[in-house]
């Protein structure tokens, strides 16, 4: 086969790279930037590989591919397999209950047993959920380890323009692509980093509340992600007041420790996202384009890497192959 260009490196183009790799296919790829950085949406995910958290609100898809990112992501970064706690206040009990309700393969735990999952979390929460097998990873760390595997293969991310008598186009510009794919919207997510030595987490924590849920991800040496918003707007410029506000406070009824956190960034972007909120695999002429991944990228990059690739490949079409697109 022809060499593959690939246009956009972040996790979706970098992993349809290394699964076109994995299969022996020749591959080529270009970005405005040759290193991962806050100029990619990718860059401010959390990195939660948490499927049947995600299955409160998100599609059965979801869940389903996303029960493979793990296994994909641990061949090529460090996945920490420590499970996620889902934890929420007494009078947040209907939404506990209802989250619950709504997801699976949970354990319920309380009292000791929280204590012993999250010591800083003893006697703050009667009750929590456990995910045994939900994992995480740093989406930082996960984006430089897929640099270098292609760099060890010979493929360097070039700045130049993407051949135009390219054969093969698979297009992964995420929000950027919406000059073809007018149907793609951005959805805005805000997020802070802090830094503070007086918590310790072992896994991702997820507060709920009504108004606005919190995740918090541990990324080590007592660096925490705080997200995240979930705002339909496309102003990826400005971060609001009131946001972060809610985020700390949440931060801080979590934990009191957190109100000495250091805070060492302050993030926002747009996430790609369809109508549906599901990822989307379109052939239009000579390019493929695989996209709209909203708040899954780093749980279902996996999967769509793997359909593109069969698409490209063998001609199969995966569920995430949009046939009738016109």
């Amino acid at each position: 086969m022809a060499e593959v260009s690939i246009i956009g490196a972040g996790v979706v183009g970098l992993c349809v790279a290394n699964e076109l790799l994995a299969r022996n296919v020749k591959v080529s790829i270009y970005d405005k930037k040759t290193e991962a950085g806050p100029h990619a949406c990718s860059w401010w995910a959390g990195g939660m590989l948490a499927p049947f958290c995600e299955s409160e609100s998100a599609e059965e898809e979801v869940c389903r591919f996303g029960q493979e990112a793990a296994a994909w992501w641990s061949k090529r970064t460090n996945v920490i397999n420590r499970g996620s706690l889902v934890v929420a206040s007494s009078r947040d009990g209907a939404d506990f209950n209802r989250f619950r309700r709504l997801t699976s393969n949970h354990e319920l735990v309380s009292g000791e047993s929280i204590a012993d999952l999250e010591p800083d979390l003893s006697d703050k929460f009667a009750r929590a959920l456990f995910f045994e097998n939900e994992a995480h990873i740093d989406p930082r760390i996960a984006l430089r380890d897929l640099t270098n595997q292609l760099r060890q293969a010979g493929v360097e991310i070039s700045t130049a323009e993407p051949p135009k008598d390219s054969t093969k186009r698979i297009d992964c510009r995420g929000l950027a692509a919406k000059d073809v794919l007018h149907d793609l919207r951005g959805v805005k997510g805000e997020m802070l980093v802090i830094r503070t030595n007086d918590v310790s987490f072992q896994r991702p924590i997820r507060l709920l509340h009504p108004r606005l849920p919190l995740y918090i991800v541990p990324r080590g040496n007592g660096v925490f992600m705080l997200g995240a918003t979930t705002i339909e707007s496309e102003d990826r410029e400005n971060v609001s007041v009131r946001s972060m506000l809610e985020l700390l406070s949440a931060a801080y009824a979590l934990s009191p420790s957190f109100g000495e956190a250091e805070i060492l960034e302050i993030g926002v972007d747009l996430r790609p996202a369809f109508k549906d909120n599901l990822p989307k695999i379109r052939k239009i002429d000579n390019v493929i384009y695989a996209n709209g991944l909203y708040r899954h990228g780093y749980l279902l990059a996996p999967a769509v890497a793997k359909q593109v690739a069969d698409l490209l490949l063998d001609d199969t079409a995966g569920e995430f192959v949009d046939e009738n697109y016109h």
